[in-house]
Parts: structure tokens; sequence; C-alpha cells
């Protein structure tokens, strides 16, 4: 295909559907150690409608079988020919690893999403404060290029937090940005020092002290964070005993929500044991694609189900948030307490979450 023949107009394409195309890395981009940006584009000349902050889940073709993970966007939907994601790795990280071995120009991949409701797209405000800190500044990147070039006048505080200068992911192209950006004001904040890069800029782990520095009307703002969970808690715990108002206040987690414990009712030795235990209750799901029909045992989801029954379904997150395990419901009733990885208008179109629906009686799914 010659590089002629790859324009055309947005009107004249529609946008990527994740169910029925793949991806194709056009390039990587080496951010900060052990930090690089993949950059995709659709075979089939699609564009990509999504809100800035969304996340995907990319299926990485491992050689024990496809591992399923999940990673924010960290492009914008104002440039919506290809999509790019920002990934850090960890210490003992498979998926990332992977990528970082594997991952070049001219791979295909499958990717489904985008989902989250992690967006100033939800919440438009006149101010925004953005707090992150390591690859957490993926979604606060997504949302400043779409405002850089939608809304560049927006009054935005945006800090970032990092162990080391040269750690600080997207640092050249911030502080362009803050040049350019008239409301932009940018804070770093850096844990120690280092040989490599000479630093005359705030030092420490973000408190009560340096976030008025940083952000004297953060009372003001509508506030994002993102990065491990201990720093959204300690940011969060910090807003709430500044007294401002957490209605205002938006994070990004990956991570399963905490699970209410409900404790035992009180009995002792004089209680009678009941005759008999209950009747496990079997409900029948036909999966219509694979041709087979499968026996749903109480308690247990469709994507269990699923699985017993050899039905594959590609699943990553599996509470609800990510949305790949998403599939159509031809018939029947469920019962689906998701965490947001479904939109209303595709539940009153009958799809579902596997990992987080139970059926309610005999029911035929897509898959």
């Amino acid at each position: 295909m010659t590089e002629l023949s790859l324009y055309r107009h947005l009107d004249e394409m529609v946008p990527w559907n994740d169910r029925l195309q793949v991806l194709e890395c056009i390039g990587v981009i080496d951010e900060a150690s052990e930090v690089k940006t993949f950059i995709f584009r659709s075979d089939n000349q699609t564009w990509f409608r999504y809100q800035p902050g969304q996340f995907v889940t990319l299926e990485l073709p491992l050689e024990d079988g496809p591992l399923m993970r999940t990673y924010t966007l960290s492009s914008s939907p104002s440039r919506p020919f290809s999509i790019a994601v920002t990934v850090k790795a960890q210490a003992g990280s498979v998926g990332t690893r992977w990528m970082f071995d594997n991952l070049v120009p001219g791979v295909h991949i499958k990717a489904y999403g985008p989902a989250g409701d992690f967006s100033h797209h939800n919440h438009p405000s006149a101010k925004y404060l953005f707090v992150s800190a390591g690859s957490g500044v993926t979604p606060m990147m997504s949302m400043l290029r779409w405002l850089n070039d939608c809304a560049p006048w927006t009054d935005i505080a945006f800090v970032n937090c990092a162990r080391r200068p040269e750690e600080i992911i997207f640092r050249k192209e911030l502080e362009l940005l803050g040049s350019r950006m008239p409301g932009l004001s940018l804070g770093f904040l850096i844990e120690e020092r280092s040989n490599r890069e000479v630093w005359s800029g705030h030092m420490g782990r973000i408190d009560a002290v340096r976030l008025p520095l940083l952000a004297p009307d953060f009372r003001d703002r509508e506030v994002f964070c993102c990065g491990p969970d201990p720093f959204m808690r300690a940011v969060r715990q910090m807003l709430e005993a500044a007294g401002f108002d957490m209605a205002h206040y938006h994070q990004e987690s990956f991570g399963a929500p905490p699970v209410e414990v409900v404790p035992a009712p009180f009995s002792d030795a004089s209680t009678p044991a009941p005759d008999s235990a209950p009747v496990e209750q079997i409900t029948p799901i036909r999966f219509a694609l694979s041709d087979i029909d499968a026996d749903c045992v109480s308690g247990q989801t469709v994507l269990q189900t699923a699985r017993a029954s050899g039905v594959r379904i590609s699943a990553a997150c599996e509470f609800g948030l990510c949305g790949t395990c998403k599939i159509k419901k031809v018939s029947g009733e469920v019962e689906m307490s998701h965490n947001g990885g479904i939109l209303d208008h595709e539940i009153e179109d009958g799809f579902i979450l596997a990992c987080c629906s139970k059926p309610l009686g005999a029911l035929t799914v897509e898959a």
C-alpha cells in the first residue's frame, strides 16, 4: 500500500470495531528508563473514537497462551487515526516485558475497548488539577493533549511526581505544552536527586504543605488522580483533611474494589444443624457461536461456566471494569453487577459482561 493511498477523509471511514479488527504496531518510542510508547493503527483504515483517559485491553500472544493486559491510552482522540499506550516495565512484569521484547512495527495484535469513565469529558469544569505519579501520568497526558488541541485556554494545574528527574515521563513534551498553553501550570515533584540531571525544582513527596505550593487554589478545581494505590490513597486523605469537596475528586484504578466482609450470624453448639445442605440449582446456558450447551451451577458467572465448558471468552480484570468480556445476550435475563465496564446503551442493546453476570434462567449468548 502506497503512502498516498493511506490518506482518506474521516467521513469516508468508520470507527474501529474491536470485535472485527486487529491493530498494527507502527511505532515504538523510548520515553524514559523502562518506559515505552507503542503506537497502533487499524488494518482496515478505520478511525478511533474514545474519550481521553480511557483504556484498552491488549491480547498478548505469549507462548503459554494469550495474556490479557489493560493499558490506558496516552494518545488523544483529537488525533483519531492512531492510538498509543505508554507502559512501564515493572520488576517481574510478564505482559509488559513481552511487549518490550516483541512488539515492533509491523506486528499485529488484538485489542478490546475502549472502556472506562476516567475522563474530564464526564466532569466539565473551568479549572482542573491533574495529579499523577509514575506511569499514572498516561491518562492525564491523554486529557492534556486533547485540551491542547481543542481548548488550549483551559486552566490546568498539572502535578507529576517521580523518583528522579530522568524518570519524569513526557517531561520534554510537558514543558513544551507549558510554553504554549497560557492556562497550564506545571509542577514536578522529585523524591531524590540524580547524578544524571541537575535538579533545582521541588523535592520530596506530595503532602499538605507541598500541594498548596503547586496548586494554591486546589479547592476550586476538579481533581483527577492516578498512580500507585498508596499514592492515590495519600492524595485522597490529604484532600479530605483539607475540607475538599470529594464529589469533585476522581481517581483511576485497575485494582478490584474492596470486598465487604459480612460477619456470619452468631451460632453455638445448641443450634441444630439443618437436615440437609441446600440443593444446588442448575441453569442451562447455550453458547451459540460455539454450539455448546452447558450447565451453570448456582453462584457461577457466565464466564466461569464458559471456561468450564471449553468456551473461550476474552477477559482481563474479571470484576466488571475493563469491558473485555462483553458479549451479546440473545435470550434470557442475567443479574449483572459491574464497575463501569459497560455503558447503559450497550446494556439496552443486549450486551452483558460475562465476568459479572449470573443467569436468572435459561440463557443464550453469542460466544
